[in-house]
């Protein structure tokens, strides 16, 4: 079972979710992988003791234009959906937008006269890491200057994929783009992690949108519940959205989550929470609805 952990916005508490949420199944004795795939800025190796057990490059199609021959017809920028070719015939002038190319080839298929050819370029890292001598971790990381995050996110998800266990947990990007819809695309779940304030219900609405336009089941987390208003609980009630949890706003989980420590693994107050999703996703995952 694939689940997705994500938010509206960054820093409502996704990452502590999902490496909380992956430590529980671990210390239940439940088979569980968890993949990174917030590949701008990947931390959960922050709160994670793992070796690393092998790396592999990202790479991407990078079409070569050959002004020398290239006749001028503009066949190839038509065709480009994400205009990444600037061309002017006037000016006898040909080029490539590096970061608007999205590598989709089009632009070769398009030519008729056979000047563009094929080239792939570094974008990015997956790394596999192992706790205890098994793998179960892995992490996306784009290189800088890349400008999409996706081709890391789909190789992370396959990386992950591979080592088949019972659970998968996603770290997904945050926002409702093009990276945070990769991710959950492949989730059987998802897990939105928001918080009672005018922002996080703002962002978490549009969550709510975009993986109902996907037709996706989902269901809510509220961490530092306590804080703000109730306005995100009318929002739920209203909808009819699952609330799976809330964490409480509380210094002492905010102390032992920034030194990088495990919050479930120091609070037992904590720990019963993370423990009561993993039973809800257990139920779910046994109801016959999975994907």
């Amino acid at each position: 079972m694939k689940v997705a952990v994500a938010s509206g916005k960054g820093g409502t508490g996704k990452t502590f979710v999902s490496t909380n949420l992956f430590h529980t199944f671990r210390s239940m004795g439940i088979s569980v992988s968890l993949a990174d795939c917030d590949a701008e800025v990947p931390n959960s190796l922050a709160f994670i003791n793992a070796m690393e057990h092998k790396k592999s490059d990202v790479t991407q199609y990078l079409p070569i234009i050959d002004a020398t021959k290239c006749k001028f017809c503009g066949k190839c920028a038509e065709y480009c959906t994400y205009n990444a070719i600037f061309i002017a015939p006037e000016m006898q002038k040909i080029r490539l937008l590096e970061d608007l190319c999205h590598g989709c080839g089009a632009c070769e298929v398009a030519c008729p006269n056979y000047v563009i050819k094929e080239s792939y370029k570094n974008i990015g890292k997956v790394t596999t890491y192992k706790i205890d001598g098994k793998k179960c971790f892995v992490e996306g990381r784009m290189l800088p200057g890349t400008s999409s995050p996706v081709p890391i996110i789909k190789q992370a998800i396959k990386s992950a994929e591979k080592i088949k266990a019972d659970y998968l947990i996603m770290d997904a990007p945050p926002g409702t783009s093009c990276p945070f819809i990769q991710t959950v695309a492949q989730a059987d779940f998802v897990i939105l992690v928001t918080e009672p304030t005018p922002f996080g219900l703002s962002d978490l609405r549009q969550a709510v949108d975009s993986l109902r336009t996907l037709n996706l089941l989902f269901g809510v987390v509220i961490n530092r519940a306590g804080v703000g208003d109730q306005a995100v609980y009318h929002y739920l009630q209203t909808e009819n959205i699952p609330l799976l949890a809330e964490i409480p706003f509380d210094k002492e989980i905010a102390r032992l989550y920034s030194k990088g420590t495990i919050v479930s693994e120091k609070m037992p107050e904590v720990k019963s929470v993370f423990e009561n999703i993993v039973n809800q996703l257990k139920y779910y995952g046994n109801s016959g609805n999975k994907r």
